[in-house]
């Protein structure tokens, strides 16, 4: 299968930073976004004591899960089997778009239309299915926003926020014919009439999976805007694709997941769907697909199984709420990445996916200060996870020596230098506590203007007084 997202090009990776910060209105686009984001998570969750104790349940939840991912697995298929759904396992990526193709083609599809589905992304399933002559259009208003620029998602909750609606407006003006406007009404219903019908024309709908539960036989489907209760009950085959670590135990384990997942991605308390479906049609009912199918992807998470520590990143829920609050992401956009999943989750999941040498950049793009695990809501411990995959780069733990020097990424003897320098202060408090006078000392002379680096950042400012400094100022105030 031929990719065309460039996880491959690790090279190019400070490349496309590059070219993010220097661009004025997705930085403007981003940060705008962003503030709105973290406010309304602020707002959902305000109540520290509930906030906290949600998370703690919720992240026992995910662990239990994993803990019994082999047989909540296969709980799963044969609850699902009982009742209607038919079971699908892939290995790859390349396997799970095989799958799909090969029950268009049983079916004669020739159209698919699709809800939200970041594995299908994943899957790259849309160039997949149309090189073999089967159309895949994107229902979600902010996939169906990227499908039409020929883009990739730049959020894994909201594909198009890298856009602003004048952006959008020209966009759809230009490949569907609206009028130019900044009236998000408009453009929204302007959008949901051309899909409708699309729906009633599809013959196969395909969407993700947020949880499945495994004693129920369930696959949820959280959903904002009624295009994923359409994607999955009109046309008359829907296929559902999941990453195999969505599993949950019992259906009674969705309710503090789900109610975490809306207020950390959206800040909602509650979507306006939340989808539940168990099996096909039933002879005395009057929707609903006649046939079900459910893929379920492994696509390098059973490697990820495998390892205790870097196990941790498949409790993810996929809320973005780490994406919200990170600096980096912030400023660069989720294109940057050249990855399905940017931000700091996809730091640590993309070099497992598609292989580490290809993405050894990515856990370096970090400031490792740890807003990132303040926020998710399953208490993912992603900085340290960082710190494990920047040292195995590094010291090239799992990458060829000779593809760490090709790709820039062999440390170099002035930054070795640098960090012994620092190994041999900190273990001399004396010393530390001089070299810390010093550097305090260029508060007074430090430039302005530090070349590149203060092209799109402030320049460094050492503070005027060191943190035990304050603090004994502070206990003298007392």
């Amino acid at each position: 299968m031929t990719l065309k997202t460039d996880h491959l090009a690790g090279g190019q990776f400070y490349i496309r930073v590059q070219d993010a910060l220097a661009n004025a209105p997705i930085r403007a686009n981003f940060r705008k976004a962003m503030d709105g984001l973290m406010h309304k998570r602020a707002t959902a969750l305000e109540d520290t004591q509930e906030r906290e104790s949600l998370r703690e349940l919720a992240a026992n939840v995910r662990l239990r899960a994993l803990a019994r991912l082999p047989e909540l697995l296969i709980q799963l298929e044969k609850k699902c089997q009982s009742q209607g759904i038919q079971v699908h396992w892939a290995q790859d990526a390349q396997q799970a778009c095989e799958q799909v193709l090969a029950i268009c083609q049983q079916r004669q599809a020739r159209t698919v239309i699709k809800g939200k589905s970041m594995v299908s992304e994943e899957m790259e399933l849309n160039h997949f299915l149309a090189e073999a002559g089967i159309e895949a259009l994107e229902s979600d208003l902010g996939e169906y926003i990227v499908q039409l620029a020929q883009e990739t998602p730049s959020h894994i909750i909201m594909p198009a926020i890298h856009k602003n609606t004048q952006q959008i407006s020209q966009l759809m003006h230009e490949k569907t014919g609206t009028q130019l406007s900044h009236d998000v009404a408009y453009l929204t219903e302007c959008a949901r009439q051309q899909l409708r019908e699309r729906f009633q024309q599809a013959d196969i709908g395909l969407s993700g999976v947020n949880f499945a539960v495994a004693e129920t036989g369930t696959l949820c489907l959280v959903e904002n805007e009624g295009n994923g209760r359409l994607t999955t009950s009109v046309p008359s085959c829907h296929i559902a694709v999941m990453g195999i670590e969505k599993v949950v135990e019992h259906l009674e384990d969705v309710t503090p997941l789900l109610s975490l997942l809306t207020r950390s991605a959206t800040g909602q308390a509650i979507t306006t769907y939340f989808n539940m479906i168990s099996r096909p049609r039933q002879p005395d009912e009057k929707d609903g697909p006649e046939v079900v199918h459910l893929i379920l992807v492994d696509n390098g998470r059973a490697h990820l199984y495998q390892d205790p520590e870097l196990r941790d990143t498949l409790r993810c829920i996929r809320c973005g709420a780490c994406m919200n609050h990170c600096p980096v992401y912030t400023r660069i956009g989720g294109h940057a990445y050249g990855t399905t999943y940017p931000g700091p989750i996809g730091k640590i999941l993309m070099p497992h996916l598609t292989g580490f040498a290809n993405n050894a950049a990515l856990p370096s793009a970090s400031t490792l200060c740890g807003a990132c695990a303040e926020v998710c809501p399953v208490k993912i411990p992603i900085p340290d996870i960082l710190v494990r995959l920047r040292r195995e780069a590094v010291n090239g733990d799992q990458i060829n020596p000779s593809v760490m020097a090709e790709k820039g990424f062999k440390r170099t003897w002035k930054e070795a230098l640098a960090w012994q320098l620092w190994a041999y202060l900190a273990q001399r408090p004396r010393l530390y506590q001089i070299a810390t006078k010093i550097a305090r000392l260029g508060h007074y002379w430090m430039p302005q203007s530090l070349g590149a680096w203060t092209q799109v950042r402030t320049a460094p400012r050492p503070a005027a007084k060191s943190l035990s400094q304050l603090r004994r100022d502070a206990e003298k105030s007392l």
